[in-house]
């Protein structure tokens, strides 16, 4: 493989979705509430969360490369990208692209900040990034210690929809400040989902994951309940709407969650295909829920 290609790997892009989606989100309801939009600025907005997810994704290899290398179960999802496992890229090298990318992601933000008077944008931005050192990194590593999806909860269900509201909206005026909770929910799960597939190794690593701590069958459990609670509250997310559209939002994307509980008793690690649908179909749901806030907001902005 190339250096390029190994980059690419180390990049892990089917993980982008979980900052872009909440970015996109937190735009759309700006505009349903203030009627503005700036292209340049989706475009700004959405470059700072592809630094983000390289910071996250560089750091993380870094901080993870000995758990990661006793790792019976890698997957597409969970494990890391494995290029310092197959010596593809050292960590010295994944360490500094780290620094990197947060020292891009922090230019950016200054530079958003003078040109259009966002200066919280900085302060949002850093405050993300010391999320994820809490998450992988020395005093707190929670994700070792236990308890890490509290901060993915935050780090993608409410500072990133946050950066992307106020981005467009220029101000906090009309963020639907209780609908960040169905979105919290949305990033604690994604947490545990992605936990399931390497339980074995986080056993050997003594990672505290959810899934370490509660047992692979009530963590796919409470997976599904909180998948379940977030889309039942979508309504706050969006509100104001009629009882149609608010059984909409819900109907939809619960059909991905009842599929994936005929998977509830069977889907432990050691059964890898249906272990990943488990995970896929959790993925799934939580996306389809914000991709139908969007649509709600749109909706409601467009006709009033």
């Amino acid at each position: 493989m190339s250096p390029w290609g190994a980059w690419v790997q180390a990049a892990r892009p089917l993980a982008a979705a979980n900052v872009a989606v909440p970015l996109i989100l937190g735009q759309v309801l700006a505009y349903a509430a203030h009627g503005g939009f700036s292209w340049r600025l989706f475009g700004a907005v959405q470059l700072l969360g592809a630094l983000n997810q390289l910071f996250v994704v560089f750091a993380n290899d870094f901080a993870d490369r000995e758990a990661d290398a006793i790792n019976p179960s890698p997957s597409v999802v969970s494990g890391g990208s494995r290029v310092i496992q197959e010596g593809k890229l050292s960590p010295e090298a994944l360490r500094k692209a780290a620094w990197i990318m947060l020292g891009a992601m922090v230019v950016v933000a200054l530079i958003l900040a003078l040109i259009h008077q966002l200066w919280w944008l900085p302060v949002l931005v850093v405050g993300g990034a010391g999320l994820m050192w809490a998450y992988s990194f020395a005093p707190l590593r929670m994700s070792y210690r236990g308890h890490g999806e509290l901060l993915q909860g935050l780090g993608l269900g409410v500072v990133l929809p946050i950066i992307g509201f106020y981005a467009q909206a220029g101000e906090f005026d009309g963020l639907p400040w209780l609908g960040l909770l169905p979105c919290f929910l949305f990033g604690y799960v994604g947490n545990l989902l992605t936990s399931l597939p390497d339980y074995p190794g986080d056993r050997a690593a003594n990672k505290r994951t959810y899934a370490v701590r509660y047992g692979q069958f009530d963590a796919r459990r409470h997976a599904l309940e909180m998948l379940a609670v977030a889309i039942g509250f979508g309504w706050l997310v969006v509100p104001g709407l009629p009882w149609w559209a608010v059984a909409g939002i819900i109907v939809v994307p619960l059909w991905p969650v009842l599929v994936a509980a005929r998977l509830l008793g069977s889907a432990d690690a050691g059964n890898r295909g249906e272990c990943l649908r488990f995970v896929m179909l959790g993925a799934g749901a939580a996306n389809l829920a914000m991709l139908a806030w969007m649509l709600a907001a749109l909706i409601r902005a467009w006709v009033g």
